[in-house]
């Protein structure tokens, strides 16, 4: 964090630069364009892995952190490899297309029991095991990663730190944004793979043979073409969507997302859960929000009952499109109906309807809002605060219901506590199809209203007023919005599974590196890296709560934070701060301000004011760290070697990401706070002030 010069930088920048200069192959591009580009297909990569292996492997639907932890593993090893002789970095293409061929050829699905009945069949993994599954995930994604970043730091090591940084961050986004305009545009993988072998191709100058690397592409390109035309097949921005017609259901149309069946369109009378609104007093005459729309059986439901008025959110717009094209009853032609493609939480936080019914029907994601969380899609729907938000839409004698199939009776009691809290009273407790299969799966519902009289809780089969089964784990939050989680415990497999990813992490990063004293002289950039991934989670699920888990607001934040990094690299590059120490101080004043202002009270703001509140709130924190590591990187002698430090780091945070389950989000800041206190005792000797 200063321009005075120290030992490390002195002895080791000439080294390191004619290092680099000797191995670096000028290729067929300028070095300043082959860095973007391959900064680019780095985060492109990335987010394509994230994506793709989790609508093949169902275990990534719900730990997707586990292709981002190995691909932090891998892009640190790769910046570590710039040292070496020998450059790898061309058979990125052949390591690619074997992950993608393997995962092809053994994905691991969810399988019915029984295929004559869909809704009432009990369900079963087909594939390889989980334990076998992920650690191989894990590490073809480290190896796919480490080979393209080895490209990217062999050439990142010919510029000026700063400028290198900023080269790597225009490529990164540029990934993002090209890889949400595929999303925006529903392209399918082949697409994606399309853009790779485009760009490995140009930049991948062969230090190996030709033969493999475009074999290995073309593999790619077979194998993604094969799965972007296959029958009944399309793609959403959140999932590979299978829609056919199931002759063991008269034709119905049985709709699977990432290989799980998740949906029939059924009329009315044939609806799993028209049970639900035998509790609901006939007709339903006024508005009615249905969230979790999906191919409409629940606006159908709604229509026949005569709502006057339906608003039907659903958030992803494949499944929308498949009701409003295919559903036997054509619920979303009725005029009465109208479409939101939006996230459900967002839309109550921001509609000023009040409803005589709300339904939360079936809201039930399978995978989560990026590969950088724990959260779900619909996590944010059954917290206490979103049944309170649900309950402030009601008309005086307005009904709330919710159903869904539950597997513990404690997850029962969770939401018949919290309707308890929001509504004053039990709400209506329904079993509205027998628990069945080896898992006891159960269709359950629960209906509320400020008028608890007008429920009739005993007009419906096995209908009762809740009563607990048993002990009542707390309420979901917003600060901690894991109702799936029973207690505040990190679950014995998470343990399990990211000890062993720490342990080989170590060992791949000392075979990789040689000893690991290069990199103890920058161990205050590691704690930075950890302490940068964990600030950015959190800005990543506040700003989903706030506006919502869409795709769109999720690409948006990480454009953000990259935005946020290039503004501080802009400052550090005019600016050298006399007494850098000052900047920590900033930084933890940046905390407390954003530990002081909890979610709930942007929640209270209007749309505009609650946008710029939440962006000063959550990067100018960002933006402080950055001038902080920047600061300090910018006389780094061996670039390379420090940003590996800085990126390993990154990957304790992913892992230290999983305490949120334990914590929670808010509290993850003064992780954060500890993360950066560690780094500036450890880079103390680098506070000088410059001569």
């Amino acid at each position: 964090m200063t321009t005075t010069p120290t030992s490390d930088t002195d002895r080791t920048r000439a080294p390191s630069d004619r290092l680099a200069t000797s191995l670096a192959d000028p290729g067929r591009v300028d070095d300043r364009t082959r860095l973007v580009a391959l900064s680019f297909l780095m985060l492109f990569v990335e987010l394509a892995l994230i994506r793709w292996a989790g609508s093949n492997v169902i275990y990534l639907s719900y730990f997707s952190n586990f292709v981002l932890l190995g691909s932090f593993l891998g892009i640190g090893i790769g910046f570590l490899r710039a040292r070496r002789p020998r450059d790898l970095s061309g058979w990125a293409p052949v390591a690619l297309g074997l992950f993608v061929l393997a995962v092809a050829v053994f994905p691991v699905r969810i399988t019915q029991d029984d295929p004559d009945l869909f809704t009432f069949s009990s369900l079963s993994v087909g594939g390889p095991p989980r334990e076998v599954v992920l650690p191989l995930v894990f590490g073809a994604s480290a190896i796919v990663l480490a080979l393209i970043t080895e490209g990217v730091a062999r050439t990142f090591a010919r510029f000026d730190n700063l400028d290198a940084y900023k080269y790597d961050l225009f490529g990164s986004i540029a990934g993002i944004a090209a890889f949400s305009a595929l999303s925006f545009l529903r392209l399918p993988p082949l697409a994606w793979g399309v853009v790779v072998a485009v760009v490995m191709v140009a930049l991948m100058v062969p230090r190996v043979p030709r033969l493999p690397q475009l074999a290995a592409l073309a593999v790619l390109l077979v194998v993604l073409g094969v799965e972007s035309f296959a029958p009944n097949l399309s793609w959403s921005p959140y999932y590979k969507i299978e829609a056919r017609p199931n002759p063991d259901l008269d034709g119905q149309l049985q709709v699977d997302v990432n290989g799980v069946p998740h949906q029939v369109h059924q009329l009315p009378e044939f609806a799993p859960g028209k049970g639900v609104y035998d509790v609901i007093p006939d007709p339903v005459d006024g508005n009615v929000l249905i969230i979790g729309a999906g191919g409409g059986n629940d606006v159908a439901t709604a229509l026949e009952r005569g709502a006057a008025h339906v608003d039907a959110v659903e958030i992803d717009p494949r499944l929308y499109e498949l009701g409003r094209d295919r559903h036997p009853a054509r619920p979303y032609d009725d005029p009465r109906v109208q479409i939101h493609i939006n996230d459900g939480r967002a839309f109550l936080e921001r509609t000023d309807r009040r409803y005589d019914l709300i339904v939360l029907a079936l809201p039930d994601s399978i995978t989560l809002v990026s590969g950088q969380s724990a959260l779900r899609l619909e996590s944010y729907l059954f917290t206490q605060e979103a049944l309170d938000a649900a309950r402030e839409r009601l008309t005086d004698d307005g009904i709330f219901t919710m159903y869904n199939y539950y597997r513990q009776p404690w997850l029962i009691d969770r939401y018949g506590s919290m309707l308890t809290e929001s509504y004053g009273h039990e709400p209506c407790a329904q079993e509205v199809v027998p628990a069945f299969g080896p898992d006891g799966v159960a269709l359950f519902g629960f209906t509320a209203s400020p008028r608890p009289e007008q429920l009739d809780c005993t007009a419906a089969a096995r209908a009762r007023v809740w009563t607990p089964s048993g002990d009542i784990p707390e309420p979901a939050t917003d600060d901690h919005p894991f109702p799936y989680v029973r207690e505040r415990t990190l679950p014995t497999l998470y343990v399990v599974s990211l000890s062993l990813i720490l342990i080989a992490s170590v060992i791949a990063v000392r075979v990789a590196a040689g000893p690991l004293r290069s990199l103890t002289r920058y161990g205050d950039l590691f704690f930075m890296g950890v302490a940068f991934l964990l600030l950015e989670t959190k800005n990543v699920v506040q700003f989903a709560l706030l506006f919502g888990t869409t795709w769109f607001v999720n690409a948006l934040v990480f454009a953000g934070v990259l935005s946020s990094v290039l503004l501080a690299i802009a400052v550090s590059k005019r600016v050298t701060f006399r007494r850098p120490v000052l900047l920590y101080g900033l930084l933890a004043a940046s905390l407390v301000v954003a530990w002081l202002m909890p979610a709930d009270a942007l929640l209270d703001l209007s749309l505009v004011p609650r946008f710029l509140a939440a962006v000063t709130i959550a990067f100018f924190p960002i933006f402080t760290a950055n001038l902080v590591f920047t600061q300090r990187f910018k006389d780094t002698g061996d670039s390379t070697t420090a940003f590996a430090a800085n990126l390993l780091g990154a990957m304790v945070g992913g892992v230290l990401e999983y305490m949120a389950l334990v914590t929670g989000y808010r509290m993850l800041l003064v992780v954060v706070a500890v993360l950066y206190g560690l780094a500036f005792l450890t880079g103390r000797r680098h506070l000088v002030a410059p001569s």
